[in-house]
């Protein structure tokens, strides 16, 4: 996956208060939108440090932290062992590289990892497969940001443009929302987040 380098180099560092504080925002969103998660298992696609799949532990039967950086999931694997958490698993992958034919969840959620993606709808078309029918795709992520000038990542997403890729590739019921605005939060600049719920 996209920057994979660059989360290795500043994986024990990560977890700034600033961090801590978007992906409390995140997490809380996120919860507004699970249905009956306490019987589901959920995957943090993209997970970094595990912050924001640590804040919704409790919401899941359990989880599986995934990403494509080592250094980040090792810092995950010491907070498990750290606090003895016992419903979640780890996984080192790169969706953009090969599949996992035998890998299920019933809710998928991926917060500010998008816009490290190269091609979008390649590992959107991925997770539809990973979910079981009936499962929920949600996305949190910056809204188009016209002020972000990046080559390493894309500056936000349209919401429309992104509800209509995921039409075409299957997925149902998408609704999505401005959530939150922030100061000096994307690259510098102030910036707005959106989450977008979908179904498989």
């Amino acid at each position: 996956m996209g920057n994979t380098d660059k989360f290795e180099m500043i994986a024990n560092r990560y977890d700034t208060s600033e961090r801590i504080q978007i992906a409390k925002v995140s997490s809380d969103a996120i919860r507004e939108y699970l249905v009956d998660a306490n019987r589901k298992n959920a995957i943090d696609f993209g997970c970094g440090t595990g912050l924001v799949g640590m804040n919704l532990l409790n919401d899941f039967n359990s989880m599986l932290f995934l990403d494509t950086s080592q250094n980040m999931i090792n810092q995950i694997k010491q907070k498990i062992s750290d606090f003895n958490i016992q419903n979640v698993d780890t996984l080192c992958f790169d969706f953009e590289k090969e599949g996992l034919s035998d890998l299920h969840a019933d809710y998928i959620f991926m917060a500010q990892v998008l816009l490290h993606i190269h091609d979008v709808e390649f590992i959107l078309s991925r997770l539809f497969d990973v979910l079981n029918e009936g499962g929920h795709l949600l996305i949190v992520d910056f809204n188009k940001n016209e002020k972000v000038v990046s080559d390493i990542v894309h500056n936000g997403f349209n919401q429309v443009k992104l509800t209509d890729m995921m039409t075409k590739i299957g997925y149902r019921n998408i609704q999505s929302k401005t959530f939150y605005h922030g100061s000096k939060i994307f690259m510098g600049q102030d910036a707005s987040m959106f989450i977008l719920d979908s179904q498989k």
